[in-house]
This record gives structure tokens, C-alpha cells and sequence, in this order.
């Protein structure tokens, strides 16, 4: 059925465990894997405490030694799992955009990611990147929330 996935991920807890849950169904159905992690770049008004406290260098240099880290370790569930996957880093200021752009240029045919479930006020204010990639992706969007 499936035989491509991206899956993004920010490295977070729940966005790991989208990655595991999306591999082990990859393996079942022997599709191959791309793991993408959306790296934003510095801003200078910002609600991220990160990016306040930061220079654009520091920022720069923090940001890409954070997405090197989420990718090996996806790499190292995948080898667990026992499949391969591809990884991919890119800068976006929009990364549901980034995803569904990835996912397209990439023939992926199926996107699997989490959503960290914000409503509201948190939703409009941080946005929610998975609403946002179910909305604008012609690809089917599989969503894994947290039991």
C-alpha cells in the first residue's frame, strides 16, 4: 500500500515516539523511511526563549547540533527496528510547508507525524505544524497522539 514515509520530526518526546511507531509500520509493509527534522531560523522578535537569549551565531550553531542529534538518533531506532532510513535537514521558517514540499519532491506517499495536541489560544499563538500539513498535503497524513 504504502511504500514511502516521511517522517518529520522536532525531537521532542512525543515526536520520537511517532518516529519508533512510524518505523515499526514502515517494516511491516517494507516501506522505505525519510526522516526530516525542520531547523527555523533565528528571529529577532520571538516567543522562544532560545532565540532570546541567543546571538544568530550561537543560535546557528545550537540549532544544527540539535537537528544532527534528532536525526541519529532516528537512525539509531531505525537500525533497532531493524530497517535503514534516510535522513534530511532543512531551514524553513514555515516547516508545514517544508514537510509537504519534502514529502512531495521526495515521492513519499504517506506522511507520519505527531501533534503535541495544542488548542486554542496555545494553537493560534504557536501553531500547530501538524494541523497545518493536514491541511495544505494531497498525500494522507498519519497522526500519532499520545495514548
Amino acid at each position: 500500500m504504502y511504500k514511502h514515509f516521511l517522517v518529520p520530526t522536532d525531537g521532542s518526546a512525543l515526536s520520537n515516539a511517532a518516529v519508533k511507531k512510524a518505523m515499526e509500520f514502515a517494516r511491516g509493509m517494507g516501506a522505505k523511511v525519510t526522516v526530516l527534522t525542520v531547523v527555523e531560523p533565528f528571529r529577532v522578535l520571538s516567543i522562544n526563549p532560545e532565540q532570546l537569549e541567543n546571538t544568530r551565531a550561537e543560535f546557528d550553531r545550537h540549532a544544527d547540533l540539535v537537528a544532527d542529534k534528532v536525526l541519529r538518533d532516528a537512525e539509531e531506532v531505525a537500525a533497532a527496528i531493524g530497517i535503514t532510513c534516510s535522513t534530511l535537514r532543512m531551514k524553513s521558517s514555515d516547516p508545514a510547508k517544508a514537510i509537504v514540499e519534502v514529502a512531495a519532491s521526495n515521492d513519499c506517499d504517506l506522511i507520519a507525524m505527531a501533534s503535541h495536541g495544542r488548542e486554542g489560544f496555545k494553537a493560534f499563538m504557536i501553531g500547530s505544524v501538524t494541523m497545518k500539513v493536514l491541511a495544505n498535503s494531497k498525500l494522507p497524513v498519519l497522526v500519532y497522539r499520545e495514548p
